[in-house]
């Protein structure tokens, strides 16, 4: 009787070693997502102007720590690089840049690369004004046409602009997704190259 309460007594004993273990892991794992959403917060600040070193945040830390919060820094800064609609756009794209070069510690590699991925989001506008552009063009002598019908109906002289013509829209939007689609596909090859380099 003696042996048999022994030995559900040790698989009692390793049941608990394997729950303490399993424990263990899953407050690990909390820690750590913890940490990357502090990494997150911090480096929305920064975006916000609230915060204004985030190289001095992450040394700060302890060594245990900081690779956590570098990887949720280095999510918050990557989101805001994206494909600008405008020149403004250009503006957040340029300070999460900037906060990826603090966290490189000022590495002359990737300011490099940041300034080529700068290139790339200019394009991207310039690309985009001249596609809408020639997009217009067309549109104009479809909508001179237009115009003439019109007046010869009414008498009045309609100006009617390139936009208004009911399939601009819809040509525009497929131009615009074939041209997001092809940058969208170099932005995250970029911040894929960005992230190993930076470990995050």
């Amino acid at each position: 009787m003696s042996e048999i309460k022994s030995s559900m007594e040790k698989v009692m004993e390793r049941l608990a070693a394997m729950d303490a273990k399993g424990a263990d892991r899953a407050d690990t794992g909390l820690a750590e997502e913890e940490l990357v959403r502090e990494g997150m917060r911090r480096a929305a600040a920064y975006l916000n102007g609230e915060q204004l070193d985030l190289a001095a945040d992450l040394t700060a830390a302890p060594p245990e720590k900081q690779a956590a919060l570098r990887r949720g820094m280095f999510q918050t800064l990557a989101r805001n690089i994206f494909l600008p609609r405008d020149e403004e756009q250009l503006g957040p794209a340029e300070r999460a840049m900037a906060g990826m070069v603090a966290l490189a510690g000022g590495s002359g590699e990737l300011l490099r690369f940041l300034g080529e991925l700068k290139k790339v989001l200019e394009q991207y506008l310039n690309h985009q004004k001249q596609l809408r552009q020639q997009l217009a063009e067309q549109f104009a002598q479809e909508m001179a046409r237009l115009e003439g019908q019109l007046a010869a109906q009414t008498g009045m002289s309609p100006n009617l602009r390139p936009e208004q013509h009911p399939k601009f829209q819809e040509e525009w939007q497929r131009v615009l997704d074939e041209l997001n689609s092809q940058y969208g596909r170099a932005l995250e090859q970029y911040k894929e190259q960005i992230r190993q380099f930076l470990g995050a």
